[in-house]
């Protein structure tokens, strides 16, 4: 089994936060609640029940504890399109913090420098 697989399994249990499917050969995997479904899902059991068999994608494996995540959201379609929604108002322009037509880079910095390595000796030599 590897990310990115579709497998097939059983839901043997629910909780709170997601549910539990067996991927068979003792292999168990966890369907978080937000990937459950597109969108907010506020009752997991509102989509799956226990003895389910359910066909889900796997997400991520944990090489360490070897839990598995999975996915039944990639399943499905999306049910909002996914491309960048273009700005309503024709005047929206983006606003620039700082004046991106000078073109100074560090020349500021460098000007103060030594009147900034002037006053931190002046400083440790007081102390």
């Amino acid at each position: 089994m590897r990310i990115g697989d579709r497998v097939h399994g059983t839901v043997t249990g629910i909780q709170p936060y997601g549910a539990f499917v067996n991927l068979g050969n003792d292999v168990q995997g966890l369907i978080h609640i937000s990937e459950c479904h597109y969108g907010f899902v506020k009752d997991i059991h509102d989509y799956l029940s226990v003895g389910d068999e359910i066909d889900v994608v796997v997400l991520d494996i944990d090489e360490f504890t070897g839990k598995i995540s999975l996915s039944l959201r990639c399943m499905e379609e999306p049910q909002v399109p996914l491309a960048p929604v273009p700005p309503q108002n024709e005047d929206h322009h983006k606003h620039y913090w700082t004046s991106r037509n000078v073109h100074e880079g560090f020349k500021p910095i460098q000007k103060r420098r030594q009147a900034w390595a002037q006053e931190a000796l002046r400083e440790f030599v007081a102390k």
